[in-house]
């Protein structure tokens, strides 16, 4: 995989930190020049994936969330978002649109049905008791003056 530029960042999994994984994804994909749209999606995937992880990977603790961001050729941007949690049992049933793991909560389970719309793909590999990462992926559309095209 030929990358063009990256960065790594971890923080607490504390949902007032939400906002700050949104906003430096988002000001470090700005790079490419995204269009406001592709912007705003970006940011509305990183925030579900940071929920998902604050409110199901660490349901009574808090621990790190871990955060890859990756440019890459044509314009796309790699997010990875990791966490050592809870893990999943079942990813399949895990990203059926209105699946939750927190009903006490009373959680919509539009999260990775919220990520997927957002983003080209979605990935998730989880091992219980380890963790889970999600690597969501983006291609921008073509701009002038962005020298990554």
């Amino acid at each position: 995989m030929n990358i063009l530029n990256q960065t790594t960042f971890e923080f607490e999994s504390r949902s007032s930190n939400e906002a700050f994984a949104r906003g430096a994804v988002a000001l470090f994909a700005s790079q490419l020049d995204p269009t406001v749209g592709e912007l705003s999606d970006i940011r509305t995937a990183v925030s579900e994936a940071v929920t998902n992880c604050v409110v199901h990977a660490y349901p009574v603790s808090v621990g790190k969330i871990r955060i890859n961001v990756r440019i890459l050729p044509e314009n796309t941007v790699m997010v990875r978002i990791t966490d050592k949690g809870c893990g999943i049992e079942d990813i399949k049933k895990a990203m059926e649109p209105l699946y939750t793991g927190a009903p006490e909560q009373e959680r919509a389970g539009l999260g990775f049905a919220v990520m997927q719309s957002f983003c080209d793909a979605v990935s998730v590999r989880s091992a219980v008791g380890k963790g889970t990462t999600v690597t969501l992926r983006k291609k921008l559309s073509p701009r002038c003056g962005n020298g990554n095209t």
